[in-house]
């Protein structure tokens, strides 16, 4: 499947029973938002749920936000007529909880044939955290993955730390999963939310600590978090014209037959010019270069 999934800094977690949070969701300035079948509903409300993501999925034209639908597990009940409601042109990519094998990512690919839907395995048991490459490589419409981390979530439930704020406990389970996701080719890593919702100095940290580990984007659970999430995975001006003044450096050099030269200070040589392409690359598809 050849596909080139947009590129996502903030992705918004709504619930699909509340068509008017739905709206408001899609009207803000996050890159991706997840109109939620599962957790964030009760099954009395599911009917009228999957009726609020088919009409969602049926207005919305533009290309931003990217829209998510989180449905059931694969072993429930509910997970079928999921998937249903939400087999339409604009979903960009279907949110898969509770994953524990392989086979399950397997079985929404199938499940997805004939669309373009990308796939978001949502790694919150400790076996998607042991086997988050072969979840990843389980189909090629996997383009978002990373680590969850949510306060008491299931996550925490699963392998039983105890959440503080700085994040030492997640730390490797963080970074194991981002080095599991990256090797498999991910395009898009995202790590887990920010559970506090009027703690944005937190917010604020936990977002630097996520972008420098590697991570392109979080998810969020409230819109307050738009702004700061989409600012930290953004970057700078001074880091954009640093890139192309490094990458004129190296061509320039190079084109003198020179490899590696003093650069601003720093030994610079081929693999600076590759790193400052991939960064100025994330940049122009964040609207940004």
């Amino acid at each position: 499947m050849n596909f080139d999934p947009p590129p996502i800094r903030s992705l918004l977690f709504v619930p699909a029973n509340r068509a008017d949070r739905m709206q408001k969701a899609l009207d803000s300035e996050a890159d991706g938002v997840v109109f939620d079948l599962e957790s964030a509903i009760t099954r009395e409300t599911a009917a009228e749920a999957r009726a609020n993501v088919v009409q969602a999925l049926e207005s919305h034209k533009p290309d931003k936000p990217a829209v998510f639908v989180r449905v059931s597990a694969v072993d429930t009940p509910d997970f079928g007529p999921d998937v249903e409601a939400c087999r339409h042109p604009s979903l960009n990519a279907l949110m898969l909880p509770q994953v524990t094998s392989p086979d399950e990512v397997a079985a929404v690919d199938s499940a997805l044939e004939g669309t373009k839907a990308r796939i978001m395995p949502l790694v919150e048991t400790a076996s998607a955290v042991r086997l988050a490459y072969e979840l990843a490589i389980a189909s090629d419409r996997v383009a978002y993955m990373g680590g969850a981390t949510g306060r008491h979530g299931d996550l925490g439930r699963s392998v039983g730390f105890q959440w503080t704020p700085e994040g030492t406990e997640t730390l490797y389970l963080r970074q194991k999963v981002l080095i599991d996701v990256r090797s498999a080719g991910v395009p898009n890593p995202l790590s887990g939310l920010w559970g506090t919702v009027d703690d944005l100095d937190g917010l604020t940290g936990f977002a630097q600590q996520t972008r420098q580990l590697g991570y392109e984007g979080m998810m969020i659970i409230h819109p307050t978090h738009i702004p700061i999430v989409n600012q930290i995975f953004s970057p700078t001006p001074t880091e954009i014209d640093a890139w192309h003044r490094l990458i004129a450096a190296v061509e320039e050099h190079e084109a003198r037959g020179i490899g590696a030269f003093r650069y601003e200070g720093r030994l610079i040589d081929h693999a600076h010019l590759l790193t400052a392409r991939q960064n100025l690359t994330r940049a122009i598809r964040l609207g940004l270069g």
